[in-house]
């Protein structure tokens, strides 16, 4: 797992170009210094605010492919019981990669959301310390407004993702109950009991999914009012 200041960049955004300074900032990150990152960042050109909406955009997409991944996931232990001439053994294999899938995904949400909490921390302790710099009291008082709405909206941002990434747990749960079960039972009872699980299974993935899909819109919205500052 990679620290939260330095997550790999996935999108076509501008950071992700960067890719003659890459290994310095995975050397400087993996020292787990954020504010040497951050401050190396700076000097090539890339603020905080820059790197927080390129964070938040990976994470919206991580959730984007994790919706997926739980939704493939669920069709494929439908799968299993469906298909009753399959052999056990094939049976388990397609359960275990399937939770497997689904457990891997999860991880990089929740490693995408740290990551955006870690830049979004030095953002406003740093934008906090420079409202002492102002000699203009009315800007100071601008700035400082507009450090609180975006503090709100960002608050708003973070309890959809937290919501959904709370979501994951029970889900992660269901399947690993079901895939450890049907190792160690390989017979049709044990299909019977997988089966008898999935509509509250399904219940719970419907459930993270609207969960995601929220956090998704609240993240579509916190970047766009961010390019509109701009």
């Amino acid at each position: 797992m990679f620290p939260a200041a330095f997550i790999p960049f996935r999108s076509s955004t501008v950071l992700g170009s960067i890719r003659p300074t890459v290994a310095l900032c995975l050397l400087l990150a993996l020292t787990g210094c954020s504010t040497v990152y951050y401050n190396t960042m700076e000097k090539l050109g890339f603020e905080k605010r820059d790197i927080l909406v390129d964070r938040v955009e990976n994470a919206r997409d991580s959730q984007d492919e994790a919706q997926e991944t739980f939704r493939s996931s669920l069709e494929r232990f439908q799968s299993v019981v469906d298909t009753p001439d399959t052999p056990l053994k094939e049976k388990y294999e397609e359960v275990r990669d399937a939770y497997g899938d689904s457990e891997a995904a999860a991880e990089d949400v929740r490693d995408r959301i740290d990551s955006v909490e870690d830049v979004a921390g030095a953002l406003f302790e740093e934008w906090e310390d420079e409202l002492g710099r102002y000699e203009s009291q009315s800007l100071r008082r601008s700035s400082e407004q507009k450090l609180v709405e975006t503090r709100r909206h960002y608050d708003q941002l973070m309890a959809r993702m937290h919501d959904a990434e709370d979501r994951m747990e029970p889900v992660l749960q269901a399947f690993e109950d079901q895939m450890l079960f049907l190792k160690h039972n390989l017979n049709a009872q044990a299909i019977a009991a997988l089966e008898s699980e999935l509509g509250r299974i399904r219940q719970d993935v419907d459930s993270l999914i609207r969960e995601m899909e929220d956090a998704i819109a609240e993240s579509d919205a916190f970047i766009q009012r961010f390019r509109d500052q701009q």
